[in-house]
């Protein structure tokens, strides 16, 4: 029996957002059935607005972490 995919919010937001492409590029192919594309295009809302609550979640971590600022984050170590 085949697997089902994951529920979109089990999904990482890594996961989520290559879903999101792959239905992208399906979708632009212009290939897929009418009901198809419909079903695809709700999935893609799904994976959209899932997406955007884990970025709006870490941006509220990281205001959170800088003490209510949000400054830009940098990948340099401050300590060295």
């Amino acid at each position: 029996m085949a697997k089902s995919p994951p529920a979109a919010a089990a999904l990482t937001f890594e996961a989520a957002l290559a879903q999101l492409d792959a239905l992208v590029h399906t979708l632009e192919a212009g290939d897929l059935p009418l009901d198809a594309a419909l079903a695809a295009y709700q999935k893609g809302s799904e994976l959209v607005t899932l997406c955007q609550a884990r970025l709006d979640a870490a941006e509220a971590t990281l205001t959170v972490l800088e003490g209510d600022t949000l400054v830009p984050l940098t990948l340099e170590n401050p300590h060295a």
